[in-house]
């Protein structure tokens, strides 16, 4: 009898042993599920957030390498005879973003004999009614202490405070003194290579002689040439009816993060499993005891 008392014993803890064996096991894969888990949705993370920085940081896509504007140079300022005018295409290189709004010309000449007494800015063209713009109609009124002189305007826009970028050249213009009827207007389309956002304008008045640099005029003298809504025509989709759901790496209707709750959420049905299973493991030993 004694014998078999132990034969038994034996068994029952050889039974034992299995179930502690089967629940370190159990114990170790739940582990390795778990880390391996934690570093995927890590991993999606970083990801995730590299395309997302990569969105921001490169708003100018392949075909911004160029930037085409599209300008109509003192017009009479009736918008509606506009699509019917001649106007011409400028090309400039790719949208310099990085930089501050430092003076795009190298002169520093201070003088008292030319000045800008005021400007005007109107936009237009919003097919998409996105509150952004693809049209700039320009108005500014030079003005000289000479009875008249001759003088052309460069344009500039500044990509949300990046540094100036030549968009427009005007034709060479008389001025007349301080009159008020000597008032330039400059309609402009921006075509390709403007990401959407906001502008800052600036003008710039040089000698239609020998390109001297005259006067300026921008954001800091007059709020109009200010953060203005804009983006090119190719970004200006016309609105439609129909949503469209957009699938992309960082973000959209599925994204990475909804990838990661789903994840999670598996994550915690095994870890429920893995505790059920370990206290199933527990009675049964219970029970062997």
């Amino acid at each position: 009898m004694l014998k078999g008392s132990n034969c038994s014993n034996g068994l029952a803890n050889g039974r034992k042993v299995n179930e502690m064996i089967a629940v370190i096991r159990t114990i170790s894969l739940g582990r390795k599920f778990y880390f391996g888990i934690v570093s995927t949705i890590f991993l999606l993370g970083t990801v995730s957030t590299a395309l997302a920085a990569g969105e921001d940081a490169s708003k100018l896509g392949e075909g911004d390498q160029i930037r085409v504007s599209r300008s109509l140079r003192n017009p009479e300022r009736i918008r509606e005879k506009y699509s019917s005018l001649q106007k011409s295409d400028d090309v400039f290189q790719a949208l310099s973003v990085d930089g501050t709004q430092t003076s795009p010309t190298s002169s520093e000449r201070v003088a008292f004999d030319f000045w800008f007494y005021t400007a005007d800015v109107v936009l237009f063209n919003d097919d998409d009614f996105d509150g952004y713009y693809w049209g700039i109609d320009l108005l500014f009124d030079a003005d000289t202490i000479y009875d008249v002189a001759d003088v052309y305007a460069v344009i500039y826009l500044s990509f949300e405070g990046g540094p100036w970028n030549e968009t427009a050249v005007t034709d060479s213009f008389s001025i007349f003194g301080a009159s008020g009827t000597d008032e330039y207007v400059l309609v402009t389309e921006l075509m390709s290579g403007y990401p959407t956002g906001h502008y800052d304008i600036l003008i710039e008045l040089f000698d239609a002689y020998d390109g001297e640099f005259l006067a300026s005029f921008g954001p800091g003298d007059n709020s109009e040439l200010g953060l203005l809504p804009l983006e090119d025509a190719n970004r200006d989709a016309p609105f439609e009816e129909t949503p469209v759901v957009v699938v992309h790496g960082g973000g959209g209707a599925i994204s990475w993060w909804m990838i990661s709750m789903m994840l999670l959420l598996f994550l915690g049905t095994s870890l429920r499993n893995n505790r059920k299973h370990r206290q199933d493991a527990s009675i049964r030993r219970g029970k062997l005891d």
